[in-house]
């Protein structure tokens, strides 16, 4: 294996939809998803691509802001690494990748959503040192 991460550039960011798919569970279609990307790269958003060699294996958007509650912050989105590199400490290295990336940013926090049925995310975060703040709660119109 050689594991390297790297942004992905904002005119190859649809490589990353075919592993956003398997993590909705093909709940967005993916001419949406594509729509959708077409207007997320416009917006705050970057987004690192984990890489076996040149074989993208893993993504973690991220959407730079600024909250009331913990200042300079990223928010990590749709996170998802290919069943078969999970449990290899890839995504322990991950974090500490994007960690130095966005305090060399000047952002003071790290926040993210994990799906409520995504246990094995929930223990990962737990480990990383991430708190449940609150419930995200969504109402589509």
């Amino acid at each position: 294996m050689q594991i390297h991460f790297k942004i992905i550039e904002k005119e190859a960011v649809f490589s990353i939809l075919p592993l956003v798919e398997k993590l909705n569970q093909n709940r967005v279609p993916f001419e949406v998803l594509k729509q959708r990307f077409t207007e997320m790269i416009t917006q705050n958003y970057e987004c690192l691509g984990i890489f076996d060699g040149d074989n993208l294996i893993g993504c973690c958007g991220m959407w730079f802001c600024t909250r009331h509650y913990s200042g300079k912050s990223v928010e990590l989105d749709h996170v998802f690494i290919e069943e078969a590199y999970r449990s290899k400490g890839i995504g322990k290295k991950m974090c500490m990748w994007v960690y130095k990336y966005v305090r060399q940013k000047g952002v003071e926090a790290v926040e993210l959503n994990a799906y409520v049925q995504n246990f094995a995310s929930h223990k990962f975060y737990y480990n990383e040192g991430f708190n449940a703040l609150g419930y995200h709660f969504l109402k589509k119109l």
